[in-house]
C-alpha cells in the first residue's frame, strides 16, 4: 500500500467529527465528482469483479492480465483521495453510491417513515449453486438500514447488532426488492427492521439496532 493510501484511510480530523462520518448535510451534495464518466468505470469494476470470480484463465493470460492490472493500479495509484473527498461519499446518483464493496442498490424512497430499494446481487456476490452469499446479503441490510436509522433520526448512527434470517434461495443477478424501517427509538437506541423479497417470495429479513453518537464520538 502506497503512502498516500495509508493516508487516505488514517482516523479522521475535526472536520470529520461525526463517528468518522461526514455530516449528513454534506452528503450527495456534488453528483459530479468523479467526472461524467465516473459511473461507468464503476461498472465496468463491477463487470472485471464479476469474471474473476469464475474465471480459470491459465497461466498465459494469468501473466498477462497481472501485467496489465499493475499498470492500471499505477495509473490509479494517482488519483487516490482521502476518505472524505471520494466521490463516492456524493455519487447518489449511482448504484450504491458507487461504493464496489457494497451489492448495487438504486433508493426509490427514502425518508422517515422507511427506504425501499432495488438490490441485485451480481456474480461476485455467489456463495454457492447460483445463490447470493449471506455475507454479502447481510452487507446489504447493513448499509441500507444504517441509511434507514440516519434518515429516520437525522443523525449518524453506528450498528450495534444485526441479526439476519435467511428465508430462502437469494437469487443472482435479479433486481430484488428491499424495505427498510425503523420500528422504534428509545433514547440513543434505534431498533431497525427490513425485508429483502424476490417478487412475493420472501429471501431474507434483518432486525438490528443502530446507536445514535454523541458528538465527537468516534
Amino acid at each position: 500500500m502506497s503512502e498516500q493510501q495509508i493516508e487516505a484511510v488514517e482516523s479522521p480530523t475535526q472536520e470529520h467529527h461525526e463517528g468518522g462520518f461526514r455530516p449528513l448535510q454534506e452528503l450527495g451534495r456534488d453528483n459530479s465528482k468523479g467526472g461524467p464518466h465516473y459511473g461507468e468505470f464503476i461498472e465496468q469494476v463491477r463487470s472485471l469483479m464479476d469474471r474473476v470470480r469464475l474465471a480459470d484463465p491459465g497461466d498465459e493470460l494469468a501473466l498477462e492480465a497481472i501485467a496489465t492490472l499493475k499498470d492500471l493500479n499505477a495509473k490509479l495509484d494517482g488519483a487516490v483521495t482521502d476518505e472524505w473527498s471520494a466521490p463516492t461519499w456524493h455519487r447518489n446518483d449511482l448504484p450504491s453510491r458507487g461504493n464496489i464493496t457494497l451489492p448495487p442498490f438504486l433508493v426509490d424512497e427514502a425518508g422517515r417513515d422507511g427506504v425501499r430499494a432495488r438490490i441485485t446481487f451480481r456474480t461476485f456476490h455467489l456463495g454457492g449453486n447460483s445463490a447470493a452469499h449471506g455475507g454479502h446479503i447481510a452487507l446489504g441490510f447493513d448499509d441500507l438500514l444504517g441509511m434507514t436509522a440516519a434518515l429516520h433520526t437525522r443523525g449518524v448512527t453506528r450498528t450495534a447488532f444485526l441479526h439476519v434470517d435467511y428465508r430462502s434461495i437469494t437469487p443472482l443477478n435479479t433486481e430484488l426488492r428491499v424495505h427498510g424501517w425503523v420500528e422504534r427509538v428509545e433514547g440513543r437506541k434505534v431498533y431497525v427492521r427490513a425485508t429483502l423479497h424476490d417478487g412475493d417470495r420472501l429471501c431474507a429479513e434483518a432486525h438490528g439496532l443502530f446507536i445514535l453518537l454523541k458528538p465527537g464520538q468516534p
